[in-house]
């Protein structure tokens, strides 16, 4: 078992990740008679899809001994305006500090290595990735 979820009322749960003990709680958007107080199930899921482009980033990084300290995404989630409620699209600009130092093949790696990231690869394909690197 990864996680248990608990219903906390109000629109709000508490989920808790087994191996670490840590947890995180999510509340319903204000557009969807939440208080908005806390990422909603999916704001987690644009975040996920962030971390997990970065995490696998870092990892490729390290093993080309690049400096990948202080990289940062901004994400932006959109929801569909239509029913049925779900996640249109994710806007995902990436962006490298100055100690930063690639070589144009090393940085092509990492924005493949990006894009097959797990998350990527497990969204709806009608879910519109827009992607940017600024280097």
């Amino acid at each position: 078992m990864t996680a248990e979820i608990i219903y906390k009322g109000n629109l709000r749960t508490q989920a808790t990740h087994l191996q670490s003990g840590t947890s995180i709680e999510t509340d319903a958007p204000t557009d969807n008679q939440g208080k908005g107080e806390r990422f909603s199930p999916t704001d987690l899921v644009a975040t996920a899809y962030g971390t997990c482009m970065i995490t696998t980033m870092a990892i490729r990084a390290a093993d080309m001994q690049l400096n990948f300290d202080n990289t940062r995404i901004e994400i932006t989630k959109i929801m569909s305006s239509d029913a049925p409620r779900r996640i249109a699209g994710i806007k995902c600009h990436l962006y490298f500090s100055p100690a930063f130092q690639a070589s144009d093949e090393q940085k092509e790696q990492l924005m493949r290595i990006a894009r097959s990231c797990p998350v990527e690869k497990s969204l709806h394909p009608d879910v519109q990735l827009d992607v940017a690197f600024h280097w």
